[in-house]
């Protein structure tokens, strides 16, 4: 999280950042005051800039109603978020609790999996996380992510 803070502090600088890359094993920003940070390129999943449309906080009404989602092995299943904060998913352990933080809802499943459903671009996509790994670790999986039914809030 804290490296997409960087970025996107960093518009006016993305030429400047561009050119700073010091091989193509890693990415080295230099900031206004001089100072430098070099990231491993194996250690970055996608660098992300904000825009004004990405500004804006996403609320509960995004992300009501039924997804169908990828499972990680090539196949799909469904995610129904309701407006009581109850989750129910047609794999696995069927009912959960989400919420929204940020800009996507987290879903936490009886069964100690997590998901996570969240806006990239113009698309949506399902981060899925194991029981023993936070929201801040690295997923398990990252499926699309489609809004079969949308509901109003």
């Amino acid at each position: 999280m804290r490296f997409i803070r960087i970025c996107a502090a960093l518009i006016p600088l993305t030429l400047i950042a561009t050119a700073a890359v010091a091989d193509q094993n890693s990415l080295v920003i230099v900031f206004k005051d001089g100072h430098q940070q070099t990231f491993s390129m194996s250690d970055i999943a996608r660098i992300e800039f904000k825009t004004p449309e990405a500004s804006a906080a996403l609320g509960r009404g995004n992300f009501l109603g039924k997804w169908r989602v990828g499972d990680g092995m090539g196949g799909h299943f469904y995610i129904t978020l309701d407006p009581s904060g109850e989750a129910k998913k047609t794999m696995g352990v069927e009912h959960g609790t989400w919420t929204v933080v940020g800009n996507e809802a987290r879903i936490n499943w009886d069964d100690g999996w997590h998901d996570a459903i969240r806006k990239v671009g113009k698309k949506y996509e399902k981060v899925a996380f194991a029981p023993e790994k936070s929201f801040a670790d690295s997923p398990s999986n990252v499926t699309d992510a489609q809004n079969l039914e949308p509901q109003a809030n």
